[in-house]
């Protein structure tokens, strides 16, 4: 079904229709400086296409919860656990429900954090609910920056992961991202690159109106134009707007932010009491008001609701323990089917070389589809399970002491160099041949030799480790801690852990 959108006035008095199935499939992108009348493009989009497809808005300035009282998008607050927003989030495309996540009052870093696990949830969703959703993310440079920031390296990476899934995978489960920005250079360009569609507003910078002129085909001495561009005028490129650069006006919009540009107003006539107006206290401020602390009970979380139902145990007047509301987790079963993830994860010749937030989510979704009990891994936590799996210890050797005693050591160490650790330290613990600098690199998620070796000179210097050169030029590595050492390995040697993937392939 072929549905147009009336976004405004095209050159020549023409209407600017843009093609909302196309859209669907290819995404798009919104740029403009702050009062180019980006929110306003926004919020005319969203109006116009309420009636034809479910709706998400991330909404970081609370200003498109106003879309609730005319279209009935349901606000969902974004001051809540990240479980609990993952959950509602699935539940909104079962129900197709429009949505605006209400991300207004929190820090940076909670925004991201709640986006990506909100994100996550309408990505992971069972694929019977994959119906058709457009996903609004305003203020994208915020989830998806291009360099590391003011926040946390794992609430970056996690939210970068979200709306890389959105841009780049979100198509097959019908999620249609369409991202606005303020600044082009400060948005990831693999997020980005993803969009097929365009609308450049007003741009005073020279990346970022160069940027601009790249993305539309336009050469560079025409990114001028970006400067003189009025309030709510647009340039648009795309299959589902223009296949040549068009100029657009947006039209009006039925809705209105609950924070407006400021306006000018005439100042007050200054009188002859302007000073006693300010310095002299007004009656109620005289009364010391004194406000008795009422204690109130501190809301608990539904997580540790759930924590305590689960561990709660009714006994009878035999003792005869009763059946608990939630069946007891068998820890070993679980970690036997993490594990399980994790070996099938690294079977896949490309794993070593994805980010750990895009794994991360690969193993959230294996989680689900298996239906491995109690609360997700951590970032962290998977990162150390991840490292411990590569190295391909045995059952009995993992119960040894000196592996566990190896498993202590590497908690001193930053999460990204732990994998290395752990498959030298695996060498030495079985006697094995030192691995090649082509296997640590693979381990490290690189395809540099010379980061490789570093990495064994940093934990010389840690005191963790001595590496040594036999006669023949193979190189041992000790573990003084441990009292072992790898057999002599060729550090030229080939990649060992790649040959054994794709000779299983």
């Amino acid at each position: 079904m072929k549905v147009d959108i009336d976004m405004g006035a095209a050159s020549a008095g023409a209407k600017a229709m843009l093609d909302l199935e196309e859209l669907l499939a290819t995404r798009l992108l919104v740029q403009g400086n702050s009062g180019s009348g980006k929110s306003h493009l926004l919020r005319r989009l969203l109006e116009q296409s309420a009636q034809w497809v479910q709706q998400c808005v991330v909404d970081p300035e609370g200003d498109f919860v106003t879309l609730a009282d005319k279209y009935g998008h349901v606000v969902v607050d974004g001051a809540r656990t990240e479980s609990e927003l993952t959950r509602i989030a699935a539940r909104i495309r079962q129900h197709r429900v429009s949505v605006v996540l209400d991300l207004e009052g929190l820090d940076v870093e909670q925004q991201m954090r709640c986006a990506a696990a909100f994100l996550g949830g309408l990505f992971d969703a069972e694929r019977d609910f994959w119906y058709p959703m457009l996903v609004v993310v305003d203020e994208a440079q915020l989830f998806a920056p291009a360099v590391a920031g003011e926040v946390s390296d794992e609430a970056r990476k996690l939210s970068l992961g979200a709306m890389t899934n959105l841009m780049c995978r979100g198509r097959k489960r019908g999620l249609a991202g369409v991202i606005a920005t303020q600044r082009l250079a400060k948005l990831a360009k693999n997020v980005a690159a993803e969009a097929s569609n365009f609308l450049m507003g007003r741009t005073f910078l020279d990346i970022d109106m160069a940027r601009a002129a790249d993305l539309l085909g336009m050469e560079r001495r025409q990114a001028e134009q970006f400067r003189d561009l009025a309030r709510g005028h647009f340039v648009a490129l795309g299959p589902a707007l223009s296949r040549r650069p068009l100029a657009v006006t947006i039209g009006p919009v039925e809705t209105s932010a609950r924070s407006a540009s400021p306006k000018l107003t005439p100042l007050p006539q200054a009188g002859e009491d302007a000073r006693d107006l300010i310095f002299t206290p007004a009656p109620e401020e005289r009364r010391v008001v004194v406000r008795r602390a009422v204690a109130r009970p501190a809301s608990t979380p539904t997580a540790d609701i759930l924590s305590q139902l689960t561990q709660t145990k009714f006994v009878s007047a035999a003792e005869t323990p009763a059946p608990t509301l939630f069946p007891e987790i068998d820890e070993a079963e679980r970690n036997g089917m993490i594990n399980t993830i994790m070996h099938e994860m690294l079977n896949d010749s490309d794993a070593s070389f994805r980010t750990d937030a895009v794994l991360y989510q690969d193993f959230l979704v294996r989680c689900r589809i298996r239906r491995v009990p109690g609360d997700p891994l951590s970032l962290p936590a998977f990162r150390r399970n991840l490292a411990v799996a590569r190295a391909g210890i045995d059952g009995e050797t993992a119960q040894g002491e000196p592996w566990q005693q190896a498993l202590e050591l590497s908690k001193g160490l930053p999460d990204d160099v732990q994998g290395v650790f752990f498959i030298v330290a695996q060498a030495a613990v079985t006697g094995s041949p030192c691995p090649s600098d082509s296997t640590l690199a693979r381990a490290y998620g690189t395809h540099s030799a010379r980061r490789a070796r570093r990495l064994l000179t940093y934990f010389e210097e840690q005191g963790l480790v001595v590496v040594r050169t036999d006669f023949t030029g193979n190189r041992v590595v000790a573990f003084p801690d441990l009292g072992c050492e790898t057999g002599p390995g060729d550090p030229n040697g080939p990649d060992e852990g790649a040959q054994e993937t794709q000779a299983a392939e």
